[in-house]
Formats: structure tokens, C-alpha cells, sequence
């Protein structure tokens, strides 16, 4: 077990991980225990991925926190099923055809025929699919491949049928014509939360157009718009009936304009800067010639600006309420075929009429029609300049100007999106909109704010969904009509279908389906045929519960007693997508959320906050990353941030390696520490450790105590949360608790664990300990980091008793136990044990960690090396309870004593702190502003005003009356100490919270400085030993020689002899000059003790002899090893044909050490 590498390699371990669950099938062989045992059921939803790119970081994250929280469910008792699913329909394959085939227009596709195209579209959905799995499981992530679902599937698109027909059904279905998103690359409408996924700040032409009045030629209506490319579609000019207009004499051009009086700083933008704009300049610019209120206006007919389109009701002017006065000038222009308040509008004040066609002089690709012949075939945002050029040229262009402002692009193409007038299939939303709100209120979201502002706002105005495209692969609307559609059959079922066309199809694409006619029963002799479009890529991944299942038809008591899922997580931009479609078809269909419980996490942007983005190569590839740091570390920086609360985080490579440094390689030289030291105790002992928790429930170390109080709150803590799904507070306490056991805990005891104290019963009860909350914390952190966890059960695992029963195959059976299961991922969590919770120990190392950290800041203040000792550290706390001063000053002081390396420690008694530091008292302003308003600064005064003893009294009241306000000392006042005791040699440092003050004396006298040079010795030859490869227990002898004339490293041996005997178990360091001249040196190096050069050397043991010894008989001894000796043995030998006796304590020793001190060599030693 020593054998372990000083850093392990994690990546490459990981590696052997996946490989040895790939071998022992462990996913699989965890269900299997878990149906075995028939655990409950716990229902998770994965929101089918696309596979036409590769997983990217977001792809990542979100797969981490499913992992983690169905791991975590799976080890604490659910049955959890977990399937992958593939989203291969719709825009995203399709717009990748488009682009490698060179298809503008859908009548290519019509050429090419639909099979064809549908075939290359299948030929590419699943590409990246093996790449996915090897990611994903290189990733740690456990999730069913080999039983995936895919929204291609037969089975999937028959259940999206059946999900359609409940809605028609139900009425929540009709076909109707609405200004849409639309994208023009795409060729298709979008819906209108597709429409909110991907704004874009841009630059659009902002021009102000005239209207001449018709008999009024001199007075023009002046509109503007964003959009010049809808100017040839205008039909109407709509104003606000409440607001006031003007008609003004631009003095500039002599032309008279109508426009909102509130707008006149649309035509002169001066008006908008407070400090040049004076109101007498505006005689300079405009006259105002006539009022008119808004609905005055109604009825006015203008000249248009072209003459492409005519119809007697065409070019007036209208009224509507959502005409406003906070940008262009009041007056709206209206294309009906491009604007949904445009459409709206019109067809109320009888512009248009219901049914009826209206100008759309736009193909479905966005291109100009020829009833616009000056811009025919141009894209429409490609012919906003011409367009300008024109209505310039023509007289009627009063301003030119850009804009700046946030713009919705198509999610998949990337491109503007435009609103245009398109047939649609709709779900009703509108009409079970408050159901959907009211079913929201019942989930829980994670964070909370997401469910009660963004997707509550989001939900109170969801308008009807148009679910249909105008595209080829996809699932079909399983809609048959005749021409008229005055008969219309919507199919549920593939037996459906059979049974009312008798054709029976296995696949139902369009080049299938669209084939199949249904004889009419209104009209005999006449055939259904199914209409044109397919759906929305979003209705089928809002089917997936359904579907995946293949329900109705399948799995239907499965499904149904596992309905809503317990969980769910997608990312921020799935408000308005999965989470959305989910929660709409669910309250269709069933009256109730599809989710009992979601995550949501934020967005992973670029180290520079600009999005991730593979032409610019601003992030790291996370394979790279994977195999440099391991999947571990990745997942934990990951679900360790922001993101996990749905808000943005900067990925930052180096925030990965800090989590190796920081948690993985602390934990790991915990972990490696503890089994060389169990190899150390049972080669001592010629004992197994067994793990006895009746040994570590008995310990009555301080520290044994603390640690294992620590874990069991741990336990506690995670339980908590994660039943709550807040992983954000999970990490950062796991970390914490890692840094607790590592830095604080081992460190602590790192002697007691060693045996140097010379107590093996003491040191087993710590092995226990140690043994004990490894365990613990790998179990409770296996969810969150699979991999290392797993790592550090294989080896824990072998000390448990129950380790004998994994042989021949017992490790994949039920009942589980650590030792005989085959991996931590088939175990249970553990449950806390109440009675090792121990508040006390806990806030008293609380205490010991605050005392030796402001300690050692006021050390550094003095710029006092740690190996230098202290006389003495004081300690003022503030309201310390008192088991805390009692745990401090009785079993934790010898801790305090050796971190800070002082000679004493005290805590100052309440009664005497006065004489050491100040109670000062300040408002909580952030929380008193309100309550004290215009008191503010006066009772501010007074509280800062109080002395220490009135201070005190306060605290201890709890409650502070001034200025006829009384203040609630625990929430409305910040406390804080400050060091006041006279004495150049003290030198303290508060705690940040001002609730500690430690005070070191700085005293350095002769002693100090021996000890301290003794301590910096001390270091050298450990350090020596460790670069000579040297185990704890090896034996060795040290010497060391000093310059000519210097005795200061002799003078510190000998005034600290009890130190060094102590920490080497007699080896005293001794003068070079003591040393046999056979010494056979280990490891040497010239150090610097004290501002001294000094050779020290660690040598092998050697025997030493008096010095007055026969040469030759030395020799003999110079042959020898100590261990051939026993003391007070009797040596004979042959030199020279004579005989020679000698003694062992008398002619010679079994140690340098041993000669020095029975012929007091030494007058010191």
C-alpha cells in the first residue's frame, strides 16, 4: 500500500476506472442490485441532446448535475433509470443539408425528392453519437447507450401522434394565420419562445418616412421604422387616441409635419441633451402650427409611398392603445403581412379582412417577390439600402439613422430573423394558460427565483404555440384532410392509420405517410390526403416522457405510476424551450407539471466572458482538459461555481488545476499518509488493523472528537441539501470539510499517527479515526466525484472483515456492505449517528483554528520565523462559551502550543479583557437605514461613542436604547475588538469578524533563539532523511560541523537535548569531530542554521569504540553492525596470534550517542 506514488497521476486512474466498469459492467449491475431489492422508483427526464455537433462544456455541466443527483438517489435507495435519448429531427440537421447541398428554396428539395433528402438528413443524425458516449462516460457519467431513445424512432413519432390526437381532441388545436418568427435560411416559422433563444445586439437602418395627407399635400404624416424593407407592404398609419399631435413647420426644409408633441426629439435629437437644450432654441428649429388629439386624426387618407399594392381601404389612418411615445414619432407605419400589432390592428379597423389575402410580397426564403420588381429576388435585409435610395430619390426619406439595439436571430441558422404572415398549426396555450401557471406553482425549482420571475413571467404570457413546419424531417402532423378542409381526421395511432386507409406502415416519415390516402366518409369517392408540414422539433422533446416510453402503447403502468419525474436539469435558455414544452403538454394532456423538481444551471462562457465560440478558439477543449486534470476535477470546479445557480461562469482552465491542488492532492496525501502509516503500525505490532467503531466512538482525543463530529455533520448537511437539490451548497462544504480533515486534522496529528509519540494504543485509536471518516467522506462524496471515490473504496474496502465474501463473484450481490461490494457506487450513503455530533468540539476547533491563524499573521508581522519559538500567545475572545476556553486552554493547548511553536498559551478571563483590548460597537447601517432614517448620523455617534465596559453591557443585554431607538445588539450592531495593552513586545492581529484578538510575545532572548535554531536543525535532517529515502522507522545517526571557531549549533543542541532525543528517539545530533571514521554517510548537504553554515550529515549506525583501541582490533569493529550486538555483550577476537576480550559499554557501544555519554564526552550531554 506505501507503494502508492507520492502525486497520483488522476486523469490516467480514471482511465483504469472507466476501464474496470466497462469490464464489471457496473451501471447495469447497480440496477440490477437495486430491482433486485426492489427500491423505489425514482423518475428522471434527460432532454434529448442533438448528436450532429460535438458535447461542449455546457453539454458537460449539465450532465454532471444529473449524474450527481442520480447518483446520489441511486446510493440512498431509488431505483433509477437512466436512459440516453437523441433529438434527430428538425432545424438543426436539416440547415446542415441545406448548407452541404446548396439548398436555397424548398422546391429543391421537391426535385430531389423527400426521400432522398430525408435519407441524408438520417444518414447524419447519429455522428457523433459514439463520440458522445465516449465522452460523456469518460466524463463519469452512468447512463443507458445501449437502450437510448431516438425522436426518429417509429415508436417515439406514434407516441408524438397519440400526444397530438388527446390535443385535438380536447379542441386545443387549430390551424389559423399569424404574423410569426420566421426564419428565412431556415424557411420555416419559428415559435415564439424559439424566437427569445438567441438575441443579438446589432445595427439596423432607422429611417423617418412622409406621408403626404390626400387634399392636404403640404402636410405629411411622418412614421418611423427600423424595418425599411416593410415600407412597400404598408397599408395603414396607426396613432394613439389619447395622445397628443402636432403639426409643426420644420424650418429647416419649410415642410409641415404631423407627429406625438412628446416626440419632437425624434426630428431634433438636441432636445435630448439637458445641458445644451434651451427651450427658446426651439423657435430656431420648428413652429408649432396646429394640436390635435390622436383620435382627431382617425380617418385621414395619405398618399403611399408605392404603388405596388391597391384596395379602397388601404393607406388611412387608424387608433390603437399600444401606440407609445417612447421612441419614433407616434406614428406607426403598418405592414399587416409582417407585424403582429400591424396584423391585429388592420383586421380590426377593416384595413384587411378575415381570411381574406394581403399583400406579402416575400417568398419563404425571405427573397422579394415580383409584385416588388425594383428589389425582386433581393433578400429583404440586402434591400434596405436600395429601398431608402428610392424612397430618397422620391422625396420622402426626412431622416436617415442607424440603430443599436437587441435583435432575435434563428437559434439554429444564426441569421435575422424577420415576422411574416405564414398558415400555422396552433396549441391553445392562451386557453390553459392559468392551469400552466397554477401547475408551476406546485414544482421546485432550484434556484427559485428561475420558477417565480423568468419562467412564471415567461408562462403569464405564453400565446398559442405554433407547433408546425414547413420542413421535411421531422415527425409529420398526423393530420388528413380534403382540399377545402371541411373534412379533417386526426391520427393517433400507426393501427389507426391501418385501419382507416388499410395500409400498415413501419415508418412514419413523410416519404412514407404522405403516400397513404383515406377515403373520405363525407364525400365517398373522394381521398384525405395528410397535409404538408411537420412538427416543431420542441413538441417531440416536449413529448419525450411519453414517447420514450412508447406510451400509450407500451409501458403504460410503468409510466403512469412514475408520473411527473422527481427530476429534471437543463440550462437557463430551457425556460423558454424543454422546461416550457414539458410543462405545456403535461397540463394538456393531464392537468398537472411533467416535473416535480428542477435544476437549472447558467451559461459557461469563454475566460473572457464572450460566448464560447470554436472559430475563435477561446476555450479550452474539454477533452484536453479531461485528460490533463480528470474528470473529477472538472466536475467539481463545474458544480463548485456560479453556474449551478443559473448564472454565468467564466470558464477558467487554472480554476480546474486549483481544484486538483487544493482538494484532490490534499486529500490524496491524507489518504496515502494514512496506509503508510497502518503499514508502519501492523509491521510494529505484528497486527491487522481491523476498523472498530466501538474503538472510535471510545477515543478521548480532542481532535478524534472534532473530526468525527465534523463528518457526521457533514453527513447530515449533505442529506439536507440534496434532498433540496442545492448542490451550490453541498460543494463548497465538501471542500471545506476536505481542507478541515487535510490541513488541520492529519496535520494535527501527524506524530500521534506516525507512533513518534511511543503510544501505539493512542496511535491505533487515530488509525481508526482516520480509517473511519476516509470512509465516510468517500461515500458521501462518491455522487459528486465518482472516480477518486472509487479509487480510495478499492483499497479501504480490504481492511473491512466482509471483504472475504467479494471472492467469487460475491461483490455483485445483495446485501451490499464496504469491503464486500465490488464498488462504492453499489453501497448506501451513510446516515449521520446523532451521538457523535458534538457542537461543543466543534466550535472549540473553530476557536483553535481562529487563535492559530491570527497568531501566525501577527508572527509574520514581526517577521518571526515559525521555527523560532514564542514565549507566550494570549488569546481575547468575545463571549467565548465555556466549553470552548475549556477545550482550548485543557486538551487543545498542546495543539495551539506546537502550531504556533510557543512556550505558553492563556485566555484572557472576561473579567481582566479590558486591560488587553477595546469593545467597540458600530451601526449595521445596511440594515438600520430605513429604521433610522434622518437619526441616522446621530445614533451613529452614539453607539460609536460608548466605552469598552458600556460595550460589554450591551452585548450582554442584547439591546441598545439611544436617541429614542432601540437596537437589537445581535442584528443591527457589528462588534469588534482591538488590541489596547501597552508593551513594544506584544504584537496582536484580529480575526476578520473582530471577535478574536491573539497577542504574541515577541520577546527574543538566548533560550528563543536556541530553540529556534534547534527547530530549523531539526527541519534540515528531516528533510535529509527524506532525500536519502529513509522510513520512519529507519535508525541513523547525525553530525554535524560547524565552521572553525563557531559553536552556535553546538550551544543550541545542547541547551534543547530533551527536544532532540524526543523527535529522534535518542539519535541526539552530535559534533563531527564524535563521529567513527568508518561512518558510512547516507545523505549530507551545508545548510544554514541560525545564520551559520553547517554540514550536516545522516549517517548509517555504526559501532564506536574507545578511542585508545588497537588499531587493528578497530578494524574489526569498522566490519561490524550495531545489530550484531546486544548491550553488555562480551566480544572475543584474534589480532595477530592474540586474543582479545572487550566488552560492550566498556571497550566499545552500540552508538556514537551511547560512547559520548559514558565517557562524557560532552560536558552538555
Amino acid at each position: 500500500m506505501s507503494s502508492l506514488p507520492p502525486a497520483l497521476n488522476f486523469s490516467e486512474t480514471e482511465e483504469g476506472i472507466v476501464k474496470k466498469w466497462k469490464e464489471e459492467n457496473s451501471f447495469h449491475l447497480q440496477n440490477e442490485l437495486s430491482l433486485e431489492r426492489g427500491d423505489e422508483e425514482y423518475t428522471f427526464y434527460d432532454g434529448p441532446p442533438f448528436a450532429t455537433g460535438l458535447p461542449h462544456y455546457g453539454h458537460i455541466l449539465a450532465g454532471t448535475i444529473k449524474d450527481t443527483v442520480t447518483r446520489y438517489a441511486a446510493m440512498t435507495g431509488k431505483h433509477v433509470d437512466r436512459r440516453a435519448g437523441w433529438d434527430c429531427h428538425g432545424l438543426p440537421v436539416e440547415y446542415e443539408i441545406d448548407q452541404k447541398l446548396n439548398i436555397t428554396h424548398r422546391d429543391q428539395v421537391f426535385e430531389m425528392g423527400i426521400d432522398k433528402y430525408n435519407e441524408t438528413c438520417r444518414g447524419i443524425v447519429t455522428r457523433y453519437t459514439k463520440e458522445w458516449e465516449t465522452t460523456i462516460t469518460r466524463l463519469g457519467r452512468w447512463i443507458d447507450f445501449e437502450n437510448d431513445y431516438k425522436t426518429m424512432d417509429p415508436s417515439f413519432m406514434e407516441s408524438v401522434w397519440w400526444v397530438f390526437s388527446q390535443l385535438f381532441e380536447k379542441n386545443l388545436v387549430y390551424q389559423g394565420y399569424k404574423v410569426m418568427p420566421y426564419s428565412t435560411a431556415c424557411g420555416t416559422p419559428l415559435s415564439n419562445f424559439e424566437a427569445g433563444l438567441n438575441y443579438k445586439d446589432v445595427s439596423d437602418p432607422a429611417v423617418v418616412v412622409s406621408f403626404p395627407i390626400v387634399g392636404e399635400e403640404d402636410v405629411s404624416f411622418i412614421a418611423w421604422t427600423t424595418t425599411p424593407w416593410t415600407l412597400p407592404s404598408n397599408l395603414a398609419l396607426c396613432v394613439n387616441p389619447e395622445m397628443e399631435y402636432v403639426q409643426i413647420l420644420d424650418k429647416k426644409s419649410n415642410k409641415s409635419y404631423i407627429m406625438a408633441k412628446s416626440r419632437l426629439s425624434q426630428l431634433y435629437p438636441i432636445m435630448n441633451n439637458k445641458k445644451k437644450w434651451k427651450p427658446k432654441m426651439a423657435d430656431e428649429l420648428y413652429e408649432i402650427q396646429k394640436n390635435f388629439a390622436g383620435k382627431d386624426l382617425v380617418g385621414k387618407r395619405y398618399k403611399p409611398l408605392f404603388d405596388f399594392f391597391k384596395n379602397d381601404s388601404y393607406f388611412q389612418v387608424v387608433d390603437d392603445a399600444y401606440v407609445t411615445d417612447d421612441a419614433g414619432t407616434g406614428v406607426v407605419h403598418q405592414a399587416p403581412a409582417f407585424g403582429e400589432d400591424d396584423f391585429r390592428v388592420c383586421l380590426a379597423k377593416g384595413v384587411i379582412e378575415k381570411g381574406a389575402s394581403i399583400p406579402c410580397p416575400v417568398d419563404s426564403n425571405g427573397m422579394f417577390t415580383d409584385e416588388v420588381p425594383p428589389v425582386k429576388g433581393e433578400h429583404v435585409k440586402a434591400a434596405d439600402n436600395k429601398l431608402i435610395g428610392l424612397i430618397k430619390d422620391n422625396g420622402r426619406l426626412v431622416q436617415k439613422d442607424s440603430l443599436f439595439h437587441s435583435y432575435p436571430f434563428c437559434w439554429r441558422s444564426d441569421t435575422p430573423l424577420i415576422y411574416k404572415t405564414v398558415p400555422s398549426w396552433f396549441v391553445k396555450v392562451e386557453e390553459i394558460r392559468d392551469q400552466i401557471v397554477e401547475n408551476n406553482k406546485q414544482t421546485y425549482w432550484v434556484p427559485s427565483h428561475v420558477k417565480e420571475v423568468r419562467f412564471h413571467n415567461w408562462l403569464s404570457d405564453a400565446r398559442d404555440w405554433a407547433v408546425s413546419r414547413n420542413r421535411f424531417w421531422g415527425t409529420p402532423l398526423p393530420i388528413w384532410a380534403n382540399e377545402d378542409m371541411s373534412e379533417v381526421i386526426c391520427i393517433g395511432s400507426i393501427a389507426q392509420l391501418e385501419e382507416l386507409s388499410g395500409v400498415k406502415v413501419e415508418d412514419l416519415h413523410r416519404e412514407t405517410v404522405d403516400k397513404v390516402e383515406i377515403p373520405s366518409k363525407k364525400n365517398p369517392g373522394e381521398k384525405l390526403r395528410r397535409i404538408d408540414e411537420v412538427f416543431d422539433c420542441w413538441f417531440e422533446s416536449g413529448s419525450m416522457p411519453y414517447a420514450q416510453k412508447h406510451y400509450p402503447f407500451e409501458n403504460k403502468e410503468k409510466f403512469e405510476s412514475g408520473f411527473p419525474a422527481d427530476f429534471i436539469a437543463e440550462g437557463l435558455d430551457q425556460t423558454r424551450g424543454w422546461f416550457y414544452t414539458l410543462m405545456v403538454l403535461s397540463t394538456a394532456l393531464f392537468g398537472k407539471s411533467a416535473m416535480k423538481n428542477v435544476i437549472v444551471n447558467g451559461l459557461v462562457l469563454a475566460e473572457d466572458g464572450k460566448k464560447m465560440s470554436k472559430r475563435l478558439k477561446n476555450y479550452p477543449d474539454p477533452s484536453l482538459v479531461i485528460d490533463k486534470y480528470g474528470a473529477d476535477a472538472l466536475r467539481m470546479y463545474l458544480i463548485n461555481s456560479p453556474v449551478v445557480r443559473a448564472e454565468e461562469l467564466k470558464f477558467k482552465e487554472a480554476g480546474v488545476l486549483g481544484v486538483v491542488k487544493e482538494v484532490f492532492l490534499p486529500w490524496y496525501n491524507a489518504f496515502r499518509f494514512f496506509l503508510q502509516n497502518v503499514e508502519r503500525w501492523e509491521g510494529i505490532t505484528g497486527r491487522k488493523l481491523q476498523p472498530s467503531l466501538e474503538k472510535v466512538k471510545s477515543t478521548t482525543n480532542s481532535t478524534d472528537i472534532w473530526i468525527s463530529a465534523a463528518t457526521q455533520g457533514l453527513i447530515k448537511f449533505v442529506h439536507n441539501e440534496m434532498a433540496s437539490y442545492r448542490l451550490y451548497t453541498v460543494m463548497p462544504a465538501l471542500v471545506q470539510y476536505v481542507t478541515q480533515l487535510t490541513n488541520w486534522y492529519v496535520r494535527l496529528n501527524r506524530d500521534r499517527l506516525k507512533g513518534l509519540d511511543g503510544d501505539e494504543a493512542d496511535t491505533e485509536n487515530g488509525l481508526q479515526v482516520l480509517y473511519d471518516v476516509l470512509l465516510d467522506v468517500t461515500l458521501i462524496m462518491a455522487p459528486f466525484t465518482p472516480f477518486i471515490t472509487e479509487f480510495f473504496y478499492q483499497h479501504l474496502r480490504k481492511f473491512q472483515p466482509s471483504f472475504v465474501e467479494a471472492a467469487d463473484g460475491g461483490g455483485k450481490t445483495n446485501p451490499v456492505k464496504p469491503g464486500k461490494s465490488d464498488s462504492v457506487h453499489f453501497l448506501k450513503l451513510p446516515e449521520y449517528d446523532e451521538s457523535r455530533l458534538n457542537q461543543d468540539a466543534v466550535e472549540a476547533m473553530e476557536a483553535l483554528q481562529s487563535i492559530v491563524e491570527q497568531g501566525r499573521n501577527a508572527r509574520e508581522k514581526r517577521n518571526i520565523s515559525l521555527r523560532t519559538p514564542v514565549k507566550s500567545v494570549v488569546a481575547i475572545l468575545r463571549s467565548p462559551s465555556e466549553n470552548v476556553v475549556k477545550g482550548i486552554t485543557g486538551p487543545l493547548k498542546k495543539y495551539i502550543l506546537s502550531e504556533l511553536n510557543a512556550w505558553d498559551f492563556t485566555v484572557v478571563p472576561k473579567q481582566n479583557q479590558h486591560d488587553w483590548v477595546t469593545l467597540s460597537l458600530t451601526p449595521d447601517f445596511k440594515v438600520l437605514g430605513k429604521k433610522l432614517g434622518k437619526k441616522m448620523k446621530a445614533v451613529g455617534a452614539a453607539v460609536k461613542a460608548l466605552s469598552h465596559d458600556e460595550a460589554v453591557k450591551c452585548l450582554e443585554d442584547g439591546k441598545l436604547s439611544v436617541e429614542d431607538v432601540e437596537l437589537d445588539a445581535t442584528t443591527e450592531l457589528v462588534s469588534k475588538l482591538s488590541f489596547s495593552k501597552e508593551g513594544d513586545y506584544w504584537e496582536a492581529t484580529p480575526s476578520a469578524d473582530g471577535s478574536c484578538v491573539v497577542a504574541v510575545d515577541c520577546t527574543q532572548d538566548a533560550a528563543i533563539i536556541s530553540a529556534g535554531m534547534s527547530r530549523e536543525l531539526i527541519n534540515h535532517i528531516q528533510q535529509l532523511r527524506k532525500a536519502a529515502g529513509l522510513d520512519l522507522s529507519d535508525v541513523v545517526e547525525v553530525f554535524f560541523n560547524e565552521e572553525e571557531g563557531v559553536t552556535s549549533t553546538e550551544d543550541a543542541v545542547a541547551g534543547n537535548v530533551a527536544t532532540f532525543d524526543t523527535k529522534f528517539k535518542g539519535a541526539v545530533p552530535l559534533p563531527e569531530r564524535l563521529a567513527p571514521s568508518w561512518k558510512v554517510v547516507l545523505k549530507s548537504d551545508t545548510v544554514d542554521v541560525g545564520g551559520s553554515k553547517v554540514v550536516v550529515s545522516v549517517c548509517r549506525p555504526a559501532v564506536a569504540v574507545k578511542d585508545s583501541m588497537d588499531e587493528n582490533i578497530k578494524m574489526i569493529f569498522a566490519s561490524k553492525e550495531p545489530s550484531e550486538f546486544s548491550e553488555g555483550q562480551t566480544f572475543k577476537c584474534s589480532v595477530d596470534g592474540k586474543e582479545a576480550e572487550l566488552k560492550e559499554g566498556v571497550d566499545f557501544w552500540l552508538s556514537t550517542a551511547a560512547k559520548a555519554k559514558a565517557c562524557k564526552s560532552l560536558p552538555w550531554f
